[in-house]
């Protein structure tokens, strides 16, 4: 029983070193969401050249996604017209550089990971981008065709909201629920660390310094999908343990970079050569970063502990206060989605037609809203479920206009066809 209180308490610690910070971020990157749209981000990414690979690279900073919801504005601005470069450099550095991810960072790790990390991924991001165009000259090779997010799918089809409505959901509902539960992982496997790995553990081994202990996270990091904030409270606990400041960058470059999404999405829209050159950078770059910050850590370790967890001028009970409030933002949403879904099984039994669709290329929450939004602006469609997982949907009613409901959600980019082992059901 001590054991599970001092994970929790642990966790709880973690929690409230990071709770203020992440919901300053959400708040800002909400905000940013409604300035800055993808399709106005896609404009500014078209041609070749150093110009479209720059701006790429830095188009993480008014744009907030994580290292999931990066992925179908990534393929939506290859499909229209961006570079290999600047797309892989737009999906390397993009997570890694927006407000919530470095506010975490320095909320747990201090202000030397907070400018470090960043600034290697925009290099990284570039570099990648520059070998990938620079092969692609000598070497063209053609796109994989796949449905993607088209345009401003992703913004399409909702119903017109005030500006400041928008802001809140992105920054306090979407937000949350991409990064939530990998977030909430990341602490409790931070919390195991801290409680069952002795004080300086690793400090007697090779995982204190050198490359070795570099090639151990990054192979910890690649095969694993964590997402940028979410590593963060796992790197702090190695490094409270006696990893070195370099093996803990590895670590929060590689995994959040090599997650098996990404990789898989690189490899379906440009092919295997530009997946090579991409994890072949982020490899080559994050060692080398790794290297670097071992060095400047070297010759003053006391510095170097001083970053972890470092006192702040927030007392306990405001820590407590953002803690509940950012747990009231993870649960608050999930709460009202399980009843959402008891009051349209309330619906289903009042109605006489349920239909089940197949809908292909949806790829992040956001998708899924739209379609549900454009099934309900469909004839006699009363309620709609959309699941991206299963790729489904379905829509209960009367008198529903299936013709009319497979063009709406076409009309994002999406593909909708009626389900043919389900079909129309009849209730009586």
């Amino acid at each position: 029983m001590d054991v599970v209180q001092n994970i929790l308490m642990e966790m709880w610690d973690l929690l409230g070193e990071m709770s203020l910070y992440l919901i300053f971020g959400f708040f800002i990157a909400g905000l940013l969401s409604v300035l800055v749209s993808p399709s106005t981000v896609e404009k500014h990414l078209g041609g070749h050249g150093i110009k479209p690979l720059i701006k790429a690279t830095l188009a993480g900073v008014p744009l907030p996604l994580c290292s999931c919801g990066v992925i179908p504005v990534a393929t939506s601005i290859r499909r229209h017209g961006a570079s290999r470069g600047a797309t892989i450099s737009f999906l390397m550095s993009t997570p890694q550089i927006g407000v919530d991810s470095i506010l975490v960072t320095y909320s747990l790790l201090g202000g030397v990971f907070a400018i470090f990390r960043p600034i290697v991924s925009i290099v990284s991001g570039f570099i990648s981008g520059l070998m990938i165009n620079f092969i692609d000259a000598r070497r063209p090779q053609k796109d994989q065709e796949i449905p993607a997010c088209e345009g401003d799918c992703c913004n399409l089809g909702r119903p017109k909201r005030n500006r400041f409505y928008q802001v809140l959901h992105h920054g306090f509902v979407v937000l949350p629920a991409d990064i939530g539960k990998s977030l909430l992982v990341g602490i409790l496997i931070a919390g195991l660390i801290a409680v069952f790995v002795p004080a300086e553990y690793f400090s007697q081994t090779f995982m204190s310094g050198g490359i070795g202990a570099m090639l151990v996270m990054m192979a910890v990091g690649i095969p694993s999908y964590v997402c940028a904030s979410a590593s963060v409270p796992m790197a702090m606990a190695l490094m409270a343990k006696g990893v070195s400041p370099g093996a803990a960058l590895v670590f929060l470059i590689s995994g959040p970079a090599t997650n098996a999404a990404a990789i898989a999405t690189i490899w379906r829209i440009m092919g295997s050569r530009t997946t090579g050159i991409y994890l072949l950078t982020t490899a080559v770059t994050a060692l080398a970063a790794g290297l670097l910050l071992d060095q400047i850590f070297l010759a003053d370790r006391a510095a170097m502990a001083s970053q972890i967890m470092a006192e702040t001028p927030i007392s306990d009970f405001i820590k407590s206060i953002g803690s509940v409030v950012f747990l009231g933002m993870l649960i608050g949403p999930a709460i009202y989605r399980r009843w959402n879904r008891m009051e349209r099984k309330t619906e289903l039994d009042r109605t006489k037609e349920m239909i089940i669709f197949d809908v292909e290329g949806m790829s992040c929450p956001e998708c899924a809203e739209s379609v549900e939004n454009a099934l309900l602006q469909s004839s006699g469609v009363q309620s709609a479920e959309v699941d991206m997982k299963s790729a489904q949907a379905k829509v209960y009613g009367r008198d529903i206009d299936v013709e009319e409901a497979i063009r709406e959600v076409n009309n994002l980019g999406f593909t909708a066809r009626l389900r043919e082992e389900e079909g129309r059901e009849v209730r009586s």
